[in-house]
């Protein structure tokens, strides 16, 4: 019941209301991205969600359009300002998600969609993650969000579907609070992110080669 009906009414409810409440700060920090980072102010890419569909997902950029000599995009670290980074360790550039949940592309709580070079890689039991819709935060996320190993991630996220209760979301949301006030685990630098997917990647793809 919760599951397939009041998780979604709840969803509605709350980014509806967040929507509406917190307007002001996302005008406020809309106008602060252009000015500071430039255009666009919202940062769009595809992500696979429910049953593998393919949405677009709606952050607050980072990264200014930094480039080299040959106008080749600098390095994430060189383009992430502190301004983004503030942004990044607060997940304020994850309101507008809020509009990606009231749509129904995503869930408050959920599996974090990653991008959609991953999905040949995915084990069974890691499809899991996509028979819910991806959420805002999830159990991986208060579990150590971007530095907890990658396997464990996916394990964690195969463990919330499993377990998806009322009970469960209110814990995640609980620790989502607290995980945001003490500001720990959180990795800005994007580039030491991918080195560990492209890791996971590679043994997935070896792991494949041997079936």
């Amino acid at each position: 019941m919760y599951r397939r009906f009041v998780k979604r009414m709840l969803d509605i409810l709350i980014s509806l209301t967040g929507l509406i409440l917190l307007s002001p700060v996302i005008l406020v920090l809309a106008i602060l991205v252009r000015i500071k980072l430039g255009s666009p102010v919202i940062f769009h890419q595809a992500r696979p969600g429910y049953r593998e569909r393919i949405f677009t997902l709606c952050k607050f950029r980072t990264m200014t359009d930094a480039r080299d000599e040959s106008g080749e995009l600098l390095p994430d670290s060189e383009r992430l300002t502190k301004f983004g980074s503030f942004l990044r360790k607060t997940s304020l550039d994850e309101l507008p998600e809020l509009w990606n949940i009231l749509k129904g592309d995503m869930s408050l709580v959920g599996p974090r969609p990653l991008l959609v070079s991953y999905l040949p890689y995915y084990t069974e039991r890691e499809r899991l993650r996509h028979t819910v819709r991806p959420g805002l935060t999830g159990l991986a996320q208060v579990s150590g969000r971007n530095f907890i190993e990658w396997d464990k991630r996916l394990e964690k996220d195969a463990e919330y579907v499993e377990h998806l209760t009322f009970r469960m979301d209110l814990k995640v949301l609980g620790k989502t609070v607290k995980t945001l006030f003490v500001r720990e685990n959180v990795a800005v630098d994007t580039d030491a992110v991918e080195g560990n997917l492209a890791e996971i990647r590679a043994a997935a793809g070896k792991g494949m080669d041997e079936q």
